[in-house]
C-alpha cells in the first residue's frame, strides 16, 4: 500500500517551472529593471560615442531603370553603457538575441534615401548583442537594403557609377550621440566573392559628414561608397556591332544595279527596320532620362546612315529618269527627212571618257566594258534640215553626258570613310 500511494511515486514528483520566473538571471545580472532604458547612456551629459563596422555580403542588383541598388552587409554598432556592467572573474561577456536586445537601449540607426530594407529572420531574427563587464556592448545585425542611387548615364555603356549607402541616427542629434567608423576606412570589409554581372566593383570607401535638418538641427552621417565600372563587352555584342553591320549592310546597295529597284529598295527599308528595332530594344531597359546617352548617339548616326543611304538610291533613281526624259526629246527633236532613212539609222554609241568613237558602226547604250560608269551618246546629225543650218555650221555629233552612277561611285567612299572617321572620334571620346 505504501509503494502504490502516489506520494512516493517518483513519476507523479513536478519539478520548479523555472521558464515561468519573473526574472532570468541574466535580467537579474544586468539589472534591467533598475534602470530606465528608454534614455541614453549619460544622459545630460557629452555625447555618447557610437563606433560602427560593417561587413558587406553580398551587392545584389544594380538597377538603372529605377536609380537603386540592393546591399546586403552585417552593421555592427559599439557603445558603452555602464548600467549594464556586471561583476565577472574571468572577464567573460555575454551573448543575447534579439529578445534582451528589446529590452536595453541601443542606437536608433536607419539608411538615409533608402526605399527597403529588412533585417534577416531566417531561422530567427538575425541579431546579436554582446555584453562585457565593464558596459561595453557590441550590437550586430544582418541586414537587406535598397537605397538610391543617383546615376549619370550619358556615357552609357561606356560609365563609371558611384553609389552611396549612408547610415544615420534618426532621433539624437550631434549632440547627444557622435556616430563614427571605429577603424576608419579599414571598419569597412567586403567579401572577395563579391561581383556583379554587368559591373566591375572598382572600390569601397568610407567618409563621415555632418547632415543639417531644418527642424531638428546637424546629425553625424556615415557613408560608404563604391565605384562601378560597367563591362562594354555585352554591349558590344547586343548593341554596336549589330548597328555597324546594318550601316555596312546598307552599303551593298551601291554596288547593284540602279535599275534593280525590287532588290535595292527592301535592302535598304530592311536596314531602317532592323535599326528601328535595336533602337527600341536599347531604350526599353533604360530609364527615361531627358539627356543623350552615348549609345543614343551611336544608335542615331547609325541610323541617319542607313536612311541616307535610301535617299542615296532615290536621288540615283530620281536623276536616271530625268536623263530618260531628256534623252526622249532629244530623239523627237532629230530630223526624220535629213538622209538618213528611218530614226533607227541614228548611230548610239557608248564609249568611255578617253575613247574615241568609232562611227562606222552601231553601239548598245549600257556600260562600257571597262566598267566605268559614265556613259555618253553620240548622235549623228545630217544637215539637211534648214532649221538646224543656221545653228550648226557642219555636220558633227552631239555628246549627251548621263552621269547618274557617279553617286553611287562616290557613295562607296564616303559613306564608309565617314563612318569610320566618326567611329574614331567616337571611341576617342567615351573609351
Amino acid at each position: 500500500m505504501i509503494l502504490s500511494s502516489p506520494r512516493y511515486s517518483p513519476i507523479l514528483k513536478r519539478s520548479p517551472d523555472m521558464t515561468k520566473s519573473t526574472m532570468t538571471k541574466s535580467e537579474q545580472l544586468l539589472r534591467i529593471d533598475d534602470h530606465d532604458f528608454t534614455m541614453r547612456p549619460a544622459f545630460g551629459g557629452p555625447p555618447i560615442p557610437v563606433g560602427v563596422d560593417v561587413q558587406i555580403e553580398s551587392l545584389d542588383t544594380i538597377s538603372e531603370v529605377d536609380m537603386d541598388f540592393t546591399m546586403t552587409l552585417y552593421l555592427r554598432h559599439y557603445w558603452k553603457d555602464e548600467r549594464l556592467s556586471f561583476p565577472s572573474t574571468n572577464n567573460q561577456s555575454m551573448t543575447f538575441d534579439s529578445r534582451l536586445a528589446k529590452k536595453i537601449w541601443v542606437p536608433d540607426m536607419f539608411f538615409v534615401h533608402s526605399k527597403r530594407s529588412f533585417i534577416h529572420d531566417t531561422t530567427t531574427d538575425n541579431v546579436m548583442l554582446r555584453v562585457y563587464p565593464d558596459g561595453n556592448v557590441l550590437y550586430s545585425m544582418r541586414v537587406t537594403v535598397t537605397a538610391m542611387c543617383n546615376m549619370d548615364l550619358s556615357r552609357f555603356p561606356l560609365d563609371t557609377q558611384t553609389c552611396s549607402l549612408e547610415i544615420e541616427s534618426y532621433a539624437y542629434t550631434d549632440d547627444d550621440l557622435m556616430l563614427y567608423w571605429k577603424k576608419g576606412n579599414e571598419s569597412l570589409n567586403t567579401d572577395e566573392r563579391i561581383s556583379l554581372s554587368q559591373f566591375l566593383i572598382q572600390k569601397f570607401h568610407t567618409t563621415t559628414k555632418l547632415a543639417f535638418y531644418s527642424s531638428t538641427g546637424w546629425y553625424n552621417r556615415l557613408y560608404i561608397h563604391f565605384t562601378l565600372r560597367r563591362h562594354i563587352f555585352f554591349f558590344l555584342l547586343q548593341t554596336y556591332f549589330p548597328a555597324t553591320l546594318m550601316v555596312m549592310l546598307s552599303w551593298v546597295s551601291f554596288w547593284i544595279d540602279r535599275r534593280a529597284v525590287p532588290a535595292r529598295v527592301p535592302l535598304g527599308i530592311t536596314t531602317v527596320l532592323t535599326m528601328s528595332t535595336i533602337i527600341t530594344g536599347v531604350n526599353a531597359s533604360m530609364p527615361r532620362v531627358s539627356y543623350i546617352k552615348a549609345v543614343d548617339i551611336y544608335l542615331w548616326v547609325s541610323f541617319v546612315f542607313v536612311f541616307l543611304s535610301v535617299i542615296e538610291y532615290a536621288a540615283v533613281n530620281y536623276l536616271s529618269t530625268v536623263q530618260e526624259r531628256k534623252e526622249r526629246k532629244l530623239r523627237e527633236r532629230l530630223p526624220c527627212t535629213c538622209g538618213i532613212g528611218n530614226p533607227e539609222d541614228m548611230i548610239y554609241s557608248s564609249m568611255d571618257a578617253n575613247s574615241t568613237g568609232n562611227y562606222g558602226t552601231t553601239g548598245n547604250y549600257g556600260v562600257p566594258e571597262n566598267g566605268g560608269r559614265q556613259e555618253r551618246m553620240l548622235a549623228q546629225v545630217v544637215l539637211g534640215d534648214p532649221q538646224l543650218a543656221g545653228q550648226v555650221k557642219r555636220p558633227g555629233y552631239v555628246n549627251i553626258w548621263i552621269d547618274t552612277h557617279a553617286i553611287d561611285k562616290y557613295s562607296r567612299i564616303v559613306f564608309p570613310g565617314s563612318y569610320v572617321l566618326f567611329n574614331v572620334i567616337y571611341w576617342s571620346i567615351y573609351s
